[in-house]
């Protein structure tokens, strides 16, 4: 679900929280679901916010439209974060300053048991999702450290902290991004930059759609998440509160890894 503009029309009232940095947010796999939705909390929060999308141009401009009709500004930017090419040109600096905020969101699923997975799906989960996000990681360090401000945030999952059987490509892609979190966050800390990343549960979006719709008896909340419930966790770890929080990961999943 994206978020509703109807629910929130202006950030004219969010003006005492702006961020005044010289900069703005990139946001990966932003145009629809989590992504969208953390695109719409930073713009919120005074971030000119990168729309970052692979192949769904329609919904990055639908956001993009959103957000500066709400009083933001938001550009949408293709590219593949699994193509080192692409991921350069998401990140060089441009109208509005370098890359401040990075929000690494882009990811895929190709379940199957771990005896029916082949090389092809094994290897292309891993690179979108945890090859993608050191990419941009490591494109993104060099201004965040001249700036001796930056925050990252990596969307892992609960995957990589609780098995799930047939989902061992993901389940690795997000326990090496909860890994890189934590490694990333120690080498950069002392200079203004914070890495952090959240582990989202069952939440209402297009990767999780044809998922048993029984599986949220399990979860303690009783009910499924929002992606704007996971933005918001997103939108506090790229604050200034959040500025002594680094190397963690943070849990938005109703209770269910309990």
């Amino acid at each position: 679900m994206s978020p509703d503009p109807s629910s929130r029309c202006s950030f004219a009232a969010d003006s005492a929280a702006k961020e005044q940095r010289n900069g703005c947010a990139l946001v990966t796999g932003a145009s629809r679901g989590i992504g969208a939705a953390t695109a719409w909390e930073l713009a919120g929060r005074g971030w000119p916010v990168r729309v970052n999308f692979r192949e769904d141009e329609e919904g990055a401009r639908a956001v993009v439209a959103r957000i500066e009709a709400a009083g933001g500004v938001a550009e949408a930017c293709r590219g593949d974060v699994a193509d080192v090419a692409d991921v350069r040109g998401l990140l060089e600096p441009g109208e509005h300053g370098p890359v401040l905020v990075l929000v690494n969101n882009a990811g895929l699923r190709l379940d199957g048991l771990s005896p029916q997975l082949d090389d092809e799906q094994w290897q292309r989960v891993i690179d979108v999702n945890l090859g993608g996000s050191f990419r941009t990681i490591r494109e993104a360090l060099p201004a965040m450290l001249r700036a001796r401000f930056g925050r990252i945030v990596n969307v892992a999952s609960i995957v990589g902290l609780k098995a799930n059987a047939g989902q061992a490509n993901y389940a690795a892609s997000k326990a090496g991004a909860i890994g890189l979190t934590k490694t990333v966050a120690v080498e950069v800390a002392r200079r203004g930059v914070t890495v952090n990343a959240v582990a989202p549960g069952l939440i209402e979006t297009a990767l999780t759609a044809g998922l048993d719709g029984t599986l949220a008896e399990a979860i303690p909340a009783r009910r499924v998440g929002r992606p704007e419930e996971v933005a918001a966790c997103i939108g506090f770890l790229v604050s200034e509160e959040a500025a002594y929080v680094t190397g963690t990961t943070l849990t938005v999943d109703g209770g269910l890894s309990a």
